[in-house]
């Protein structure tokens, strides 16, 4: 309450009516104010973009940001004088049908490229073949009527889910690879999910050595995009 007082007493003094005495010239008071600078604009980032679109795998669960397959990814075509942005829209547990519900997401980005790893989630619970290559058909149909390229991520299942599941599984990101003229990584974790040393402990996600593979795969598949 003491400050209080104190500061209506000040704010009343400063609005008292009698004229303040006149300061020499030359004091401090009648010293030119310096200019403001205006502040620095952010730069824009006007890379072309890729987008990595997908489920735990692309998000990098268990891994740091920095150590997914999507930032290796960055890092190497930057490394190779090559200007693109790489945003990861991965989304742990996601499906096929959660990934078609968020394509308009995807397609804000403006991207010119999309790596498109999703369906995994859909095998692991058993879910019709067909619904898998409908919801992956029409993810690809919007991306290609925006103009943008598609790197499709094959993947696979353990044999325990059946020999005809798995390969009608399989078949599915061939077909459509195909069928639409995509680029295809026939299996995103090959020589990945049988190395003990390259996979965590729950033996479904990749360590940061098997991601470092991983993106050995998607740069193979990505350069013919890139000429």
């Amino acid at each position: 309450m003491s400050r209080f007082l104190a500061a209506v007493c000040l704010l009343m003094l400063g609005c008292s009516n009698t004229p303040a005495p006149e300061r020499p010239e030359g004091s401090a008071s009648a010293r030119p104010v310096p200019e403001v600078q205006p502040r620095a604009i952010a730069k824009v980032d006007d890379r072309p973009v890729i987008v990595a679109f997908g489920d735990s795998l692309t998000a990098g669960m268990g891994v740091g940001p920095a150590l997914n397959y999507s930032a290796l990814l960055e890092k190497r075509l930057d490394a190779e004088g090559r200007r693109y942005r790489v945003v990861n829209a991965g989304v742990s547990g996601d499906t096929s049908g959660g990934g078609l519900a968020r394509i308009d997401s995807v397609l804000a980005y403006q991207p010119q490229i999309v790596i498109l790893e999703l369906g995994a989630n859909d095998g692991l619970r058993g879910l019709p073949v067909e619904s898998t290559r409908a919801n992956l058909e029409q993810i690809i149909i919007r991306l290609q009527q925006a103009g943008v390229k598609v790197v499709l991520a094959g993947m696979t299942l353990p044999p325990n889910y059946g020999a005809e599941y798995v390969r009608s599984f399989e078949r599915v990101f061939v077909d459509l690879s195909k069928q639409y003229k995509t680029q295809l990584i026939p299996f995103l974790l090959d020589n990945v999910a049988v190395k003990r040393e390259l996979m965590q402990d729950d033996g479904l996600h990749p360590n940061a050595a098997g991601h470092r593979v991983m993106a050995d795969h998607v740069m193979k598949a990505l350069k013919p995009l890139l000429e």
